[in-house]
């Protein structure tokens, strides 16, 4: 599902290049989950938006589902990330109107997917994230990050098909 090969990225200002990813190697299978940990300044960032599609590497490859997307233009790329990515960011912009259920639900209708396939798919989502309890609550009604609250905060995946 998710293979980089000496993945690379640096940013290049005018007095100094930084290199935030030097030859990472990495493979997810579908199935599992990882935990992309370590100190402020070490990548983790740069890797997930790589590996989300949102930016590219400047060196190595990366398949996405076989695929190689590592030169994929942004119009390519969004076309991916529209079809087989959600994100959950950790200072993340819920619409407060709707419920748990309807903000994971909203991705799959502007996909056009039918109604009983997105409400399967959103409850898959819900009961792997541990929230099918909490699927009616508005996002005030819940607390950020809290074990309580939101227990995926701060990370994202792949929505399941």
């Amino acid at each position: 599902m998710i293979e980089t090969r000496n993945l690379k990225k640096i940013y290049t200002t005018e007095d100094v290049e930084t290199t935030a990813l030097n030859q990472v190697n990495l493979a997810v299978q579908p199935g599992e989950f990882i935990a992309v940990m370590g100190p402020s300044g070490c990548g983790k960032s740069t890797l997930l938006n790589i590996l989300g599609l949102l930016d590219t590497p400047s060196a190595g490859e990366y398949l996405f589902l076989g695929e190689d997307v590592s030169r994929h233009s942004e119009r390519r790329r969004a076309q991916l990330r529209k079809s087989n990515i959600g994100f959950i960011f950790q200072s993340f912009n819920l619409i407060d109107e709707l419920t748990v259920f309807e903000n994971v639900e909203l991705p799959l209708l502007y996909l056009g997917i039918s109604a009983s396939a997105r409400k399967k798919r959103v409850l898959a989502v819900l009961e792997q994230m541990q929230l099918v309890p909490r699927k009616n609550h508005f996002p005030q009604q819940l607390s950020g990050g809290s074990s309580s609250g939101w227990p995926w905060a701060g990370r994202w995946w792949a929505v399941p098909s």
